[in-house]
């Protein structure tokens, strides 16, 4: 994590006066902003292009997402609106992996606009390249070195008039790092992963990174060593036994020397038919641009101490809009965060009233009559198999919304009960669809575990064990696979029963990302 950050320059999408929020949509992404809507489309469109090229590079698939699986960006004023979301006055833009609930907030405009910033598109698309590594390869293993260095390969991607997407422009953030001398030399930088960095050593696993990738990916150099590389890590080899496909790691690390002084090559990604980027607009209802503020800030995230003030503005911001399902959604997720499960249930009840086809308002419902449930401890079948089918109506609406999938696995585990196939198959499922999510990836791993599959556990906990911002649960899902290995299945179950760590530095679960993590 960059624990400073310089001023921000200009987003992709410049800053004009207020104007009405607008949703705009494309195959990956959904937006919100209170920007002019043509501003708004080209925003959306070039994070689309981003997709689409980053892809072809790759040459990997394409798989249809369906809209709970997009990832939700929200623009707001500026970087000081961000830093208050993200609760550290340095933070420029982040970015929350969540199943089923994907966001990114970044600022419309802040800067100075000076070339070596760290800039809000760079971090948003940093952030990205991590979204698209875990969904394209969810069970492959990468270090720390590559993770970080991919997504700062494609962070400084330049949107050219016509579609194309030139990739490969240096990071101008990380030049003093890069052109002061070499902080990390290979040999520690393959091992980062099991080192205690210091904070140059950490900015050089990012600037380093990038070089290495840049070095393979771009300029093409050692064709063949790079995937030799990451299998020989797959296949359960240590860091430095797997670098034996690079040869005289000294000889490497010198040649990274010279080709960072000399021309750096690029690459452009043409547009094609193929390719070609749908965005729909929507003017968003009055009754979801009252509450837009609040929706914000409750899907960013709320604890015991900021659950009833942001309840508090979602009461007020919706009340005048009883029949505003998107209103009465923000209302009833806020109402549920403070515990008020009552206003929480009516405020569903409403949005469904007002739209029969609202998923979401079908998982508020089921959560707070599940809550009702814990509360009075009721495990009662006919309570269960209610909750269950409310449930269901969800899912029937959106089958592959991950939040109703894991919903349905815990309408049994957090009871008591065993799962039926139905609701394992369903949390596999979910993970299918939002293999990013760090949570639902340690969870769906202790479900593989405890059938007993466990070479299916250890593929999965094994990408979250290498991660750099798995924090605790990295820890955990390591510490874990060493008992796996040790063929001790008693102790397995009993480790995967332990309380779960936190993902992050605020201990609420979520990934917030400081800059460029």
């Amino acid at each position: 994590m960059l624990r400073k950050l310089l001023p921000l320059v200009v987003l992709l999408l410049p800053g004009i006066a207020q104007a009405d929020w607008h949703e705009a949509s494309t195959e990956h992404f959904t937006v919100f902003a209170d920007q002019r809507p043509e501003r708004l489309r080209e925003f959306a469109a070039n994070l689309e292009r981003f997709d689409k090229a980053v892809r072809r590079l790759g040459g990997w698939r394409d798989d249809p997402v369906s809209v709970p699986n997009r990832v939700t960006v929200y623009v707001v004023a500026s970087r000081d609106a961000v830093a208050k979301l993200a609760r550290h006055r340095f933070v420029a833009g982040f970015y929350k992996p969540r199943a089923g609930a994907t966001l990114a907030v970044v600022p419309r405009r802040s800067g100075s606009g000076v070339e070596t910033d760290l800039d809000a598109q760079s971090i948003l698309l940093h952030e990205y390249a991590h979204h698209l590594m875990w969904s394209i390869s969810p069970h492959a293993v990468y270090p720390a070195w590559f993770i970080e260095g991919f997504a700062e390969l494609f962070a400084t991607a330049d949107f050219k008039q016509g579609g194309a997407v030139a990739f490969g422009m240096p990071p101008q953030y990380r030049a003093r790092g890069l052109m002061t001398g070499n902080n990390l030399p290979i040999e520690k930088m393959l091992r980062a992963d099991s080192l205690k960095l210091t904070p140059e050593q950490r900015d050089g696993l990012y600037g380093r990174g990038w070089l290495l990738t840049h070095y393979f990916l771009i300029a093409r150099q050692r064709n063949g060593q790079l995937a030799a590389y990451l299998a020989a890590l797959n296949a359960g080899k240590s860091s430095l036994e797997a670098a034996q496909a690079f040869g005289d790691l000294r000889a490497l690390d010198n040649e990274l020397e010279r080709y960072k002084r000399g021309k750096i090559a690029g690459y452009l990604v043409a547009p094609t038919e193929a390719t070609k980027v749908e965005v729909t607009l929507r003017k968003l209802t009055p009754g979801e641009a009252a509450t837009m503020d609040v929706r914000i800030r409750s899907k960013n995230g709320v604890n015991a101490r900021t659950a009833p003030g942001v309840y508090a503005d979602a009461r007020e911001a919706a009340e005048r809009f009883p029949d505003d399902a998107g209103a009465q959604l923000v209302l009833a997720e806020a109402a549920y965060d403070a515990r008020d499960l009552a206003a929480a249930e009516a405020a569903a009840d409403r949005a469904i009233a007002a739209n029969p086809q609202a998923s979401d308002a079908w998982l508020y419902k089921a959560m707070t009559r599940m809550a009702l449930a814990h509360k009075a401890n009721d495990r009662s079948k006919e309570t269960l198999s209610a909750i269950r089918k409310i449930i269901a109506q969800g899912n029937k609406l959106q089958p592959d919304d991950p939040k109703l999938l894991i919903l349905y696995y815990r309408s049994f585990v957090d009871f008591g009960a065993a799962p039926s196939e139905n609701a394992r198959q369903g949390l596999a499922r979910a993970f299918d669809l939002a293999p990013h999510d760090g949570r639902l990836r340690f969870n769906a791993a202790k479900m593989f575990l405890r059938v007993g599959n466990k070479a299916e556990a250890r593929t999965m906990l094994a990408p979250l064990a290498y991660s750099p911002h798995g924090k605790g649960l990295a820890q955990q899902a390591a510490a874990l696979i060493a008992i796996l290995d040790k063929g001790d299945d008693k102790e397995a179950l009993k480790a995967a029963d332990a309380p779960e760590a936190p993902e992050d530095e605020d201990g609420d679960g979520d990934d917030t990302k400081a800059g460029t993590n």
